[in-house]
């Protein structure tokens, strides 16, 4: 029987040998790797993660910056800075963003309907952003919060400067409001220089110049504990934290006098109106005025949603810029103007006259007739008495002389039909008609066409023909400077928050309007100087007792056609939205002009004589007159204004 080995004691020894190299190999190896791996940690990394660590203990927040001043050209404050309370909630900080926020509902802190907009906002931001969620908060609100804070925990409160203008309504279509950052914002604005920043410019000045307005966001660390609490140390270790200043928005000059407009809104009070002042050596607009208004303090500070659908649905529309989008035919405001077109044109001269009976008829017996304002006409009248009388028939006459294209091409010199340029958002063209105008605007090719009848219309300002009250008071301007022009401005100087130097702006020019004939411009100014002056002139009321030269011309902008053969029915016989806009160009001093006016209100108890006119008179005398001149044309006025109201319906 063969032999049989049961157990190998030498193999069995080289294989634990060979096990046990293996083993040690792999344990050098590994502690290899652990040592290598605290090498590259402690020593490589050590300042990423030092750095890492340091973040965890330390919070950056951000410090708004304070923004800018504005004031009027005088220096009278228009919007300030007052420090106000806000609510701000960190999100990083916040275990249930939803219970939190319903739970501030609840206690009458934000509006329940306002939660999905205020989650969309505070998930747009960063997480350890403090985004505001209710701004200027009240005494009793401060109240109501401080008690249950302990209940909120990522909620605080904090003291923020917030957007203030001291004269309430006063200029807001011009000098605009902030309101509180949109998602539309967010696409035009970086986001990283807003942070801790919750208002931004809307409308007006304080959108247009955001800019210069905002400033530079600064910043602060704040130790923190685990729980992401704020705490002055941690253990005995002291940290040296840092901290860089916001620097504050520049501060605006406007153009605008206070005083002038505050004696604008005043007079067109209870009026949807507009009316605009401008200086015609500088394009500096003086006066800026829609009406109604509203309070943009009530944007500073947060709308309610009633608060807010009181003033989107009101009849009177509030927050429509009448003196910026307001468009309006000019009505017989424009005649000076065609005027002047008829002489370039070399239709008429302005001593030849014609013969007006109340009723002009096209040539040829085309088209239908036209009656004049004055139902038993005007007689004979030369240039300057048809501007002075405002006779339609002459106007008629020489609109169908010239051709639309030919007025089409004088009038744009003034800038009608097209934006002026002002430093502000928002202005819209109106239109300046041709035969070209009109290809383009219809598709039907009936419409298309260009008929004798809509040169008619466009003569005496109405028809296609449709300004703002902004290019009624530019072309205003430009005609009492003999044809220079300037584009119209709010802003006139800026000054540096960091230094205090003051820069001037200056105007900025536009081409000329120009007239073969030098003279033609005295025919035009003439006219409209016998407007407020000739026994003849439909607002010679307006002028009387003027210390000053003015030279204007009245107009009545019909809103609906009334045929030849209708009876004219009055003011008072209309619903209200069916009256006339009533209308008021003037400038003054004649010789040496210092303000251009242009005043539209729409559906007027009356004409632009009777009712724009003394709203431009008294734009007039608060800028040219001293206060004790001013104080005596208030006291020759008194008698006046206790008397009814004349009917000329110019």
């Amino acid at each position: 029987m063969p032999t049989v080995r049961i157990k190998d004691h030498h193999a069995e020894q080289r294989l634990f040998e060979r096990r046990a190299i293996a083993a040690a190999i792999l344990m050098v190896l590994a502690l290899g790797a652990v040592v290598a791996r605290l090498v590259w940690l402690q020593v490589v990394r050590y300042d990423y993660f030092a750095a890492l660590s340091q973040g965890n203990r330390i919070k950056i927040e951000p410090i708004p910056p304070n923004r800018g001043l504005i004031f009027d050209r005088n220096g009278v404050p228009l919007a300030t800075n007052v420090p106000s309370y806000q609510l701000e909630l960190t999100r990083e900080q916040v275990e249930d963003l939803d219970a939190t926020l319903s739970g501030l509902a609840e206690l009458g802190l934000i509006e329940a309907a306002a939660i999905p907009a205020l989650l969309k906002d505070i998930h747009s931001r960063r997480s350890f952003d403090a985004v505001p969620i209710k701004l200027q908060l009240t005494e009793e609100e401060l109240a109501r919060f401080a008690a249950r804070q302990h209940q909120f925990p990522g909620v605080e409160i904090r003291p923020r400067l917030t957007r203030y203008y001291p004269l309430g309504s006063t200029g807001v279509h011009a000098i605009g409001y902030v309101g509180a950052i949109s998602e539309e914002d967010k696409k035009r604005l970086n986001m990283k220089e807003y942070a801790g920043t919750t208002l931004t410019g809307k409308t007006g000045v304080e959108r247009a110049y955001e800019a210069e307005l905002h400033g530079r966001t600064g910043f602060q660390q704040l130790l923190v504990n685990a729980q992401g609490r704020t705490v002055e140390r941690i253990g005995n270790e002291a940290v040296k934290l840092e901290r860089q200043e916001p620097l504050a928005g520049n501060d605006l000059y406007l153009t605008i006098d206070q005083r002038v407009q505050q004696a604008a809104e005043e007079a067109l009070r209870g009026y949807r109106a507009a009316a605009v002042a401008i200086d015609p050596a500088n394009g500096d607009i003086i006066a800026f005025v829609s009406t109604p208004g509203f309070d943009p303090n009530l944007f500073a500070r947060g709308l309610t949603r009633a608060e807010y659908l009181a003033l989107t649905e009101d009849p009177a529309r509030p927050m429509y810029d009448r003196a910026l989008r307001g468009v309006y035919p000019p009505g017989s405001t424009v005649k000076p103007l065609m005027a002047l077109a008829a002489l370039e044109a070399g239709v008429i001269t302005p001593n030849e006259t014609r013969f007006c009976r109340g009723i002009w008829r096209m040539p040829g017996g085309r088209d239908r007739p036209r009656r004049d304002w004055k139902r038993e006409g005007h007689g004979t009248v030369n240039m300057r008495k048809a501007i002075a009388t405002s006779c339609d028939v002459y106007f008629y006459d020489i609109a169908n002389l010239m051709g639309i294209d030919r007025i089409h091409d004088f009038l744009y010199q003034f800038g009608l039909g097209q934006r002026t340029g002002i430093d502000i958002p928002g202005e819209r063209e109106g239109i300046l008609p041709s035969t070209e105008w009109k290809r383009r605007a219809f598709t039907r090719p009936e419409a298309k066409i260009w008929y004798p009848g809509d040169t008619i219309s466009v003569g005496i300002g109405q028809g296609y023909l449709t300004t703002t009250p902004l290019q009624l008071a530019h072309a205003t301007a430009t005609l009492a400077a003999r044809g220079k022009r300037f584009q119209p401005r709010l802003v006139r100087a800026i000054r540096n928050a960091q230094t205090g130097e003051i820069r001037e702006l200056e105007p900025v020019p536009l081409p000329d309007a120009k007239t073969t004939d030098p003279l033609a411009w005295d025919f035009a100014i003439e006219g409209m100087y016998d407007v407020t002056n000739a026994p003849y002139g439909t607002a010679r009321a307006a002028a009387a007792g003027a210390p000053y030269k003015m030279a204007g011309k009245s107009g009545t902008a019909q809103v609906f056609t009334v045929a030849a053969t209708e009876r004219m029915r009055k003011a008072d016989e209309l619903a209200e939205h069916l009256r006339d806009h009533a209308l008021f160009v003037a400038f003054a001093p004649v010789d040496d002009p210092k303000l251009a006016v242009a005043v539209v209100i729409e559906n007027a108890p009356g004409g632009g004589s009777a009712y724009a006119a003394p709203v431009a008179r008294r734009i007039l005398d608060v800028y040219l007159l001293t206060p004790e001149q001013l104080a005596e044309q208030e006291a020759k006025r008194q008698p006046a204004r206790a008397a009814p109201a004349p009917r000329n319906t110019e």
